[in-house]
């Protein structure tokens, strides 16, 4: 009872609720409970959009519907860490169309209605998300609307609901998409040159001037005699406080110990590697021989000399000056290598293919049987176009061709065309059914070989492995938790701290170290002070990291910004009082070589120069050369280099920037600012985005 009163203590009125309503039933659900404090903590949030809080389960809502959405769309439910963060990114994108940007539309009077939304998919102007959809295409390879009515039409029968998911997926898209393409259009035909624009943006971007400049460079020493007051900082930190917004971050130290092969681990691998060259050199069954013994499984690729050079460069040397034989064993750093020369033929870079796919229980015969036919002069395309359950392949225009093939741009399990005898149609069993093939062309033959390759990399051994955890456990120990002890664990054992400055939730790596999220989630669910245990990173890394420093989001407080707002203000000054110093010296002077001299330095020409063709030029000098009159000298302007001084010698105009050019930018402009309508629609409603903290 005591815990619970604690708990009553901590987070009030509203879980006492909870947990009285638990003890009602005499039971305490733990699951019910972590997820009623979820529901209350921002700390569970993944965002906000709108000034509504994003949940992590209404979010794992959204990334399940794109996970589903994915597997219809691949036909796999297999999904690398690249899909994985598409998903979220695409889920992410969706709650912030639905709940940001239509609205927004919305509120600009830009609907989406019915009628528009049946002619997007079934009338005449059917969007190109269905119509370029293959699922809705019929035996010609064309969109068929028929076939878009009969799947929409099947959808109450499908009891898995897919039918259902794939449509509201497709319908939710065109009805975003349509409320896209209507915003942006208000830029695109906002993008209007009147004739004065026109006129000006020639007259501007043509008229080119011949000058000189002086630069008095500045000096970096630092300079005594400028002051900085606390008042001056204070007030330019309040008139630019914008400027200091951050996310939240931590400045954190780290240790890591790699666990790395021993002498007697890199041994024990040449040992096994030389142990297995006998039956290297002699075995029938090469397959089955590697996937025992080796770290690389056996390929049919046909090399040619020199393509081996990725794998081993004494590999690629011994194959390329070889027909047969066998290697003897090449080592690089950890790992070793031995090759078997399999076989040498003149083999072709690319395959013409074309096949004819059949499915059913039948196949096999139906193949042997169209093989025959085809084999006898028989239209390849015309059973192609009767038998085959491919309508899609028809390169070329002719139905049952699927095109050049390489070895790398390959069907899996058509290896074999490459060395297909040109004209004489085969059978072939893939994935995807039976089929027959036939190669009609080649590019010319030239030498190759196949070559099984006996890989063995040495892996740290189960006492290697125990003799790095050792290591990061006594660091551990010795830090006992604290940032005091972590220093002092650094002193005594010679250890490298690694700095971790302004760590983000996001990040994710730590130097070459990838996928350490779960080092990045101890420094932020930690206090400042604190040191870690072992953390343990793909089962290879043992960290040990302790918290420095904790800024959390919002304004990065006025001492921390102290330091650069000095710098900044520190530059200004030292630019206005080499201003003052250059207008003084050079008063009264009308000559650019006098000025030269007074400022100890040269004269800098600079020819046909106008605001829209000198991009290596500072901004202040171009400032400074369009609105001198010709033969007057300007007044000492501030650059990022030192303080200039400008001498227009001749003024003319070209014409090299044309209408078209000017059309063309205010076009991109209107562009630019339709790509910038969610960024600036998220900024305005504060939009945060904290999907780094779970994923």
């Amino acid at each position: 009872m005591a815990i619970l009163q604690n708990i009553r203590v901590k987070f009030g009125v509203v879980i006492s609720v909870i947990i009285a309503l638990a003890l009602l039933s005499f039971i305490i659900d733990p699951s019910t409970l972590e997820t009623a404090l979820q529901s209350m903590s921002k700390k569970y949030d993944v965002g906000q959009i709108a000034g509504k809080r994003v949940s992590y389960t209404d979010f794992q809502e959204e990334i399940d519907k794109y996970t589903k959405i994915n597997e219809l769309l691949t036909g796999s439910t297999a999904q690398n860490e690249e899909t994985h963060q598409q998903i979220r990114d695409a889920a992410w994108q969706s709650m912030l169309d639905k709940n940001l940007f239509v609205k927004n539309a919305n509120a600009a009077g830009i609907k989406v209605g019915e009628d528009e939304m049946v002619d997007l998919t079934s009338g005449e102007n059917v969007s190109p998300l269905l119509a370029q959809n293959q699922v809705f295409y019929d035996e010609t390879g064309n969109f068929s609307v028929d076939n878009l009515v009969n799947f929409v039409q099947s959808i109450d029968m499908d009891q898995t609901g897919t039918y259902k998911t794939y449509w509201d997926y497709l319908q939710n898209t065109i009805y975003t998409q349509q409320y896209y393409n209507k915003y942006g259009s208000l830029f695109a035909q906002s993008n209007v040159v009147n004739p004065v624009q026109l006129e000006r943006a020639l007259e501007e971007n043509n008229l080119v001037s011949d000058l000189e400049y002086v630069l008095a460079p500045y000096d970096y020493a630092q300079d005594t005699t400028i002051e900085i007051s606390g008042k001056e900082i204070s007030d330019y930190y309040n008139s630019h406080k914008k400027f200091f917004l951050q996310n939240a971050n931590r400045d954190a130290e780290y240790v890591v110990f790699e666990v790395k092969p021993s002498d007697a681990d890199i041994a024990a691998a040449s040992d096994d590697i030389v142990a297995a060259m006998e039956e290297f050199s002699t075995t029938t069954n090469m397959r089955n021989f590697l996937t025992r013994n080796s770290d690389r499984a056996y390929s049919e690729y046909w090399y040619k000399d020199g393509e081996l050079i990725t794998v081993n460069a004494e590999v690629d040397a011994f194959v390329s000056a070889n027909n047969s034989g066998v290697s003897p064993v090449f080592s690089a750093g950890n790992d070793f290598f031995a090759a078997r020369i399999m076989d040498r033929k003149m083999v072709p870079d690319s395959v013409y293919v074309r096949h004819i796919l059949l499915q059913g229980t039948d196949a096999r015969s139906l193949a042997d049987s169209l093989m025959q036919v085809a084999a006898k002069g028989g239209n390849f395309a015309a059973l192609a176009a009767e038998f085959s359950a491919d309508q899609s392949s028809a390169a070329d225009g002719e139905l049952g061709n699927i095109g050049w093939m390489t070895q790398n741009y390959m069907i899996p399990g058509f290896e074999p065309v490459i060395t297909a005898q040109v004209g004489k149609p085969f059978v072939l069993n893939t994935q995807y059914g039976t089929h027959v093939v036939e190669v009609t062309r080649t590019t010319k033959p030239v030498a190759k070989k196949q070559v099984a390759i006996l890989e063995k990399t040495a892996i740290a051994s189960r006492e290697t492995f125990n003799d790095y955890y050792a290591q990061a456990n006594r660091f551990a120990t010795i830090a006992n938790g604290t940032l005091e002890g972590y220093l002092r664990a650094v002193d005594s054992l010679g250890v490298y701290s690694h700095p971790a400055n302004s760590t983000l939730e996001s990040t994710d790596s730590y130097g070459a170290i990838d996928q350490a999220k779960e080092v990045t989630r101890w420094i932020f669910d930690n206090k400042e002070g604190k040191a870690s245990n072992i953390i343990t990173v793909n089962n290879n890394y043992f960290f040990i990291v302790a918290v420095k420093k904790i800024r959390e989001e919002g304004y990065m407080p006025l001492r921390e910004a102290a330091g650069n707002i000095r710098m900044e203000l520190l530059t200004r000054k030292r630019s206005e009082k080499l201003q003052q110093e250059v207008a003084d010296k050079i008063a009264g002077m009308t000559d650019m070589q006098a000025i030269a001299d007074a400022l100890e330095s040269e004269i800098y020409p600079l020819e046909a120069v106008s605001l829209s063709n000198s991009p290596m030029t500072e901004a202040v000098v171009l400032g400074a050369a369009s609105s001198l009159p010709v033969g007057q000298i300007s007044k000492p302007v501030a650059g990022s280099y030192g303080v200039y001084v400008v001498r227009v010698n001749d003024r003319h105009e070209e014409s090299f920037y044309t209408e078209e050019d000017a059309r063309n930018y205010e076009s991109q402009k209107a562009q630019y600012s339709s790509q910038m309508i969610l960024p600036v629609m998220s900024e305005e409603a504060e939009v945060k985005d904290h999907r780094a903290r779970f994923f």
